[in-house]
């Protein structure tokens, strides 16, 4: 069972800037996947951005060129860093793992198995 917690969340105006962080358990996979989801009340799950663990990272076109995923495997961190923030972003994000690949699954979602209890980040206009 692989634990994670998120922080860095907040409340900031448009335009503003996060750093969200996950600490999560330490493990000896040398394949994995790690990626941060959100969730606004009454909406979808929304995929925000995952890392693999060759290396290669995605992002969801909402938050391409506004939002940055990188680790420090070191300290068993997952970051995201968000910029230029809206209140479209407002929602509780997730962090979240798999001790394989990334993958897609049939229902259109990545293969990610474990979560944490989430981070608020509310954005005012």
């Amino acid at each position: 069972q692989l634990q994670l917690v998120e922080s860095g969340g907040g409340s900031v105006q448009a335009g503003g800037s996060l750093r969200l962080s996950c600490t999560h358990s330490p493990y000896t996979s040398s394949n994995y996947c790690l990626g941060w989801i959100r969730q606004a009340p009454g909406k979808e799950r929304e995929e925000l951005s995952v890392i693999d663990s060759d290396g290669s990272w995605t992002y969801a076109d909402s938050v391409k060129g506004r939002c940055t995923i990188s680790e420090d495997a070191a300290k068993n961190l997952v970051y995201l860093q968000m910029n230029h923030l809206k209140p479209a972003d407002t929602a509780m994000y997730y962090c979240g793992a798999a001790l394989e690949v990334c993958l897609v699954l049939e229902d259109g979602k990545r293969n990610l198995r474990y979560w944490g209890q989430g981070t608020q980040v509310t954005v005012s206009s």
